[in-house]
């Protein structure tokens, strides 16, 4: 599993011209882009999530656990993306569909449970993904 987190002043996914998810946090909120793979579970997941929620890359070494910020969940499958040969991305490191979707769910549910307050995109759609990153700080999360 990997997160690519971004701190944001703002972030929405639109999808056909509707925003289907949006935060719009007082202070700072969290994009993370999550990529899944083969050997992923949803133990795994939540383990992410207690490490995203708790990460301390907000102002004043602050964690999304501490100031309550809002985290807007993506799928992103590119992140398992091989281009180590060609000029071709392979995608066999990304999880199908059936295995990718349900850990998604459980990693956004998983934030919710300790407290996040959580809005995300929708899998497998044609999304635009628009953000203000705040800094800019990027964090790419592996477990």
């Amino acid at each position: 599993m990997r997160v690519l987190v971004q701190r944001v002043t703002s972030a929405r996914v639109v999808v056909g011209g509707q925003t289907v998810g949006r935060i719009e946090p007082a202070g700072q909120g969290l994009l993370a882009l999550v990529g899944i793979t083969h050997t992923d579970d949803e133990a795994l997941a939540t383990k992410m999530a207690e490490k995203l929620w708790r990460l301390r890359i907000l102002d004043d070494e602050r964690a999304a656990a501490d100031t309550g910020a809002p985290i807007l969940v993506v799928s992103q499958f590119t992140l398992y993306a091989n281009t180590v040969k060609g000029r071709r991305p392979s995608w066999n490191a990304a999880a199908p569909r059936p295995v990718a979707e349900p850990l998604i769910d459980a990693f956004a549910d998983a934030l919710r449970a300790l407290g996040a307050p959580v809005a995300t995109g929708v899998f497998g759609a044609h999304m635009a993904v628009e953000l203000v990153n705040d800094g800019p700080v990027t964090v790419l999360l592996e477990l």
